[in-house]
């Protein structure tokens, strides 16, 4: 860790020892005299003008900057800076409205970033204030967007653990704090504001991914906002789509690439904006193989989106969002075959396929001058099957039946947000209320399929061994309110109510046979189980900023965990479930200081994530007819866990300190450490206590240096992720490599980038240096076993842009 240190110490001397500039003004009505309240907004912060009108933004790089001049009954001014070497002094003129307007639309250019922001306190019908939130702004990254390349998209997020399963971005699993990345599981995964998981609560598992090329941010809100998003331990991620440009009838986009381990990707979106409607939409196809062999996929994702203008208050959208993947799964490995060769397999006739469906409606109303009102309507119709053999991967596939599960889910959520801004003795106040219904139903089946090698999915005469429904309602009620005390103390209670049925009702057969293979007794056995439950989570945060582009924010929030419907009942030889296990509950805590000083950006934050009966994977033995005893890992209420840590995060552009710095060069440097502590406590079995809880990676470093300059840009990324356990045991390797160690390891990447008129050339290498590492075990699907990353690639592809103005 000595050499991540160096150079964090660099980057830490290299930025305390430039200076910025300073934009100061002074806002008048239209007959000169001083305005009192202004609210001025630059760069996702709040600041209000003095008694005299006047202000003064210090500290900042050079570059360009759009100001929001706001204030209660006069018409917005959007001015546009550009800062060299000069300070910037601004006379800025507020206009009287003639008539109460039913909104004030603030507007105007996107300020540019190096690919990272934070969210504002207030945006759209969401608070944000006191909570640590990172906005990963797509369009200003340069990184390997055609691959949905996880690890190079999220390099900016502190403490980010990222899973890698395949080459094309089909799936993402990203966590933090300590938490299981597993699809996402641990956030609450949701797109353009609405719930994109199998079930958010039932099984918050993401098998849907938007192609990236069409997202223009991510939004990452740590545990504190689980009184707006839901109940989970990890927070929310939020994939922003595009929008058709408001300038342009038309814009169409086509990209083409093609990556050295044999796979080929093409992406297509048009968009745009005539009268009163606004329409996107893309499709994404991607065909090949990845690294190992037996990995071919075929993948195809679409989007489209209306958004019609009604009248200056009223707004309806209607999405659709769609995929359909075939993905040959080559397998796990046991830890003696990776250090062997990490490209084999040992599983041909392993099988995934997903399709997914999701009509959403919206409607968006300004009931007033201070009052919005948003209602989002979504729905799931979707299914996954996997197909092959799920036996321990230290056993050779002899081909035979192969397991068959299914999932079909048909969900439908809506949910309904009003905010509401007033005052209270000069100071503004912020006041959101909102709830949520969602009814979900999963139908899951598991059998025995065909003997085949071929992607045949269906069940063999008297093959369903398992059937089972499990419907779940969840109700909530939310609201949270921002009180201003001054323009540099500000308060934000919370609480959230939440209501949650599942029920569980089916069969499986309980099957016992010889050493032969003969069947000694099959007997079907019925469950049902119901289970209610109405909780209340509250939680605070509180935020100073002692001066401009500076925040010291801190928050508590409780969370919740149900148990889902993989922690009911699975058939599979290398897994098990506690028959008495128990939802989770806990909290977040967060204590940190944000901002911008003379162009460098920083967040450094400690957290508290505190688990009341985690549940957790243990490596065991349980009994087995044939083989007396059989290793499996134990899905069970390990005990009490704490993880506590630090989360750091910096950022500046190298050559905006210069005296001849310009617009169109620059040379960013990022960087973000995080450290973790994470035990096990207060348990009844000394096996566990005071063990170090499972997938939480102590350190994780990261940084970048990206290039700029004109159309042409350059971008380098190191990441390193150290040693941690998969199991609560903590145990270093296991016969069926289920459980072991994650051993610590780093990934180089390069990225290039040139724009050239209507053209975008890009090219670059994944896994620069050819480390041969994993991120996972997994149980089950896509192993089971160790999951080998990929190998060194190159990619190229090729970008082609027209539009048509209005």
């Amino acid at each position: 860790m000595k050499r991540h240190f160096l150079i964090l110490s660099i980057f830490l001397l290299l930025a305390v020892t430039l200076s910025g500039q300073t934009i100061s003004g002074k806002v008048n009505d239209v007959n000169g005299e001083a305005l009192t309240n202004v609210e001025i907004i630059i760069g996702g912060d709040f600041y209000v003008v003095n008694k005299k009108g006047e202000f003064s933004i210090e500290e900042l790089a050079t570059g360009d900057y759009v100001l929001n001049f706001f204030k209660e009954g006069y018409k917005t001014v959007v001015q546009q800076v550009s800062l060299a070497s000069e300070d910037v002094y601004l006379e800025i003129t507020l206009e009287a409205l003639n008539k109460d307007l039913d909104e004030v639309l603030i507007e105007g250019k996107s300020e540019k970033t190096h690919g990272f922001t934070t969210l504002k306190a207030v945006e759209g019908v969401s608070i944000y204030a006191a909570k640590k939130s990172e906005v990963i702004v797509l369009d200003d990254l340069v990184v390997n967007k055609s691959s949905n390349n996880a690890r190079q998209i999220f390099a900016r997020i502190s403490g980010a653990n990222i899973w890698e399963s395949d080459c094309a971005g089909l799936q993402i699993g990203v966590a933090s704090r300590g938490l299981s990345p597993n699809r996402n599981a641990n956030f609450n995964t949701r797109q353009n504001g609405y719930d994109i998981s199998a079930d958010p609560l039932g099984y918050p598992e993401s098998y849907y991914t938007p192609a990236l090329q069409a997202v223009e941010r991510v939004e990452v809100v740590r545990g504190a906002s689980s009184l707006q998003y839901g109940t989970q331990f990890g927070g929310m991620v939020n994939f922003k789509m595009k929008q058709g440009a408001k300038d342009k009838v038309v814009g169409f986009t086509t990209h083409q690439s093609y990556n050295s381990i044999g796979f080929y990707n093409n992406f297509t979106s048009i968009g745009g904006t005539y009268k009163k409607l606004n329409y996107y939409g893309y499709n994404r196809y991607t065909i090949g193989e990845c690294w190992r062999c037996n990995s071919d996929f075929k993948a195809n994702n679409n989007f489209v989106a209306l958004n019609f203008q009604a009248n200056a208050n009223i707004a309806l959208g209607i999405e659709y969002s769609g995929m359909k993947y075939l993905a040959h799964q080559p397998g796990g490995l046991t830890d003696a075959q990776f250090e062997d060769n990490p490209q084999q397999s040992n599983r041909e006739r392993n099988w995934f396929e997903v399709v997914w469906n999701m009509p959403v409606i919206t409607f968006d109303a300004q009931l007033t001058e201070k009052t919005k009102l948003n209602w989002r309507n979504y729905s799931l119709i979707g299914s996954r099957d996997a197909l092959g053999n799920l036996q321990a991967i230290n056993r050779a596939d002899g081909g035979g039946e192969r397991d068959y599960l299914t999932d079909n889910f048909y969900n439908f959520g809506s949910e309904l947000r009003v905010i509401h801004r007033y005052n209270i003795k000069h100071q503004t106040a912020n006041f959101l209320i909102g709830t949520r219904l969602y009814r979900g139903l999963t139908v899951r089946r598991q059998g025995l399929g065909d003997d085949g090698s071929e992607p045949s999915f269906g069940y063999n005469e008297d093959g369903l061994l398992s059937d089972y429904r499990f419907p779940n309602v969840n109700w909530a009620l939310f609201s949270e309110n921002i009180f201003n005390i001054n323009h540099q103390w500000s308060i934000t209670p919370g609480v959230r109510l939440e209501y949650i049925n599942t029920l569980a009702e089916g069969y499986y057969r309980n099957i016992i046979k010889d050493g032969a293979g003969n069947v000694l007794q099959d007997v079907r056995i019925d469950e049902s189980k119901h289970n209610n439950r109405f909780i209340v989570l509250a939680g605070i945060g509180i935020s100073y900023k002692p001066k401009t582009m500076v925040e010291l924010y801190g928050n508590f929030s409780q969370n919740y965990r149900a148990i889902n419907f993989n922690d009911i009942r699975v058939i599979n030889p290398n897994a098990a479930v506690d028959e008495n296990l128990k939802d989770e509950k806990g909290f977040n805590a967060d204590l940190g200081l944000r901002g911008n000083w003379k162009g460098f950006r920083y967040d450094f934050s400690f957290f508290v994530l505190k688990y009341q009966d985690k549940i957790g994977d243990v490596f065991t033995t349980v009994p087995d007819p044939i083989l007396v005893e059989r290793a499996v890992r134990l899905r069970t209420n390990i005990s009490d866990a704490r993880n506590i840590g630090i989360e750091l995060f910096l950022e500046t552009d190298l050559l905006s300190y210069s005296e001849k710095a310009s617009n169109d060069l620059s040379l960013v440097l990022f960087t973000n450490f995080s450290y973790v502590n994470s035990i096990y406590v207060n348990s009844d079995n000394s096996a566990f206590d005071g063990k170090k809880v499972e997938l939480v990676p102590p350190y994780i470093f990261r940084t970048g240096l990206t290039f700029g300059w004109k159309g042409f840009d350059a971008a380098v990324q190191y990441s390193y992720t150290h040693q941690h356990f998969t199991d609560a045991t903590n145990a270093i390797e296991t016969p069926n490599a289920v459980d072991g160690i994650i051993p610590s390891y780093y990934v180089l990447d390069l990225s290039l980038s040139y724009e050239w008129k209507w053209f975008t050339f890009e090219t670059g290498i994944n896994n620069l240096t050819n480390n041969h590492y994993y991120t996972r075990r997994a149980s089950g699907y896509p192993g089971p076993g160790i999951i080998p990353s990929d190998g060194i690639s190159a990619y190229g592809g090729v970008q082609f842009n027209i539009s048509k103005t209005n």
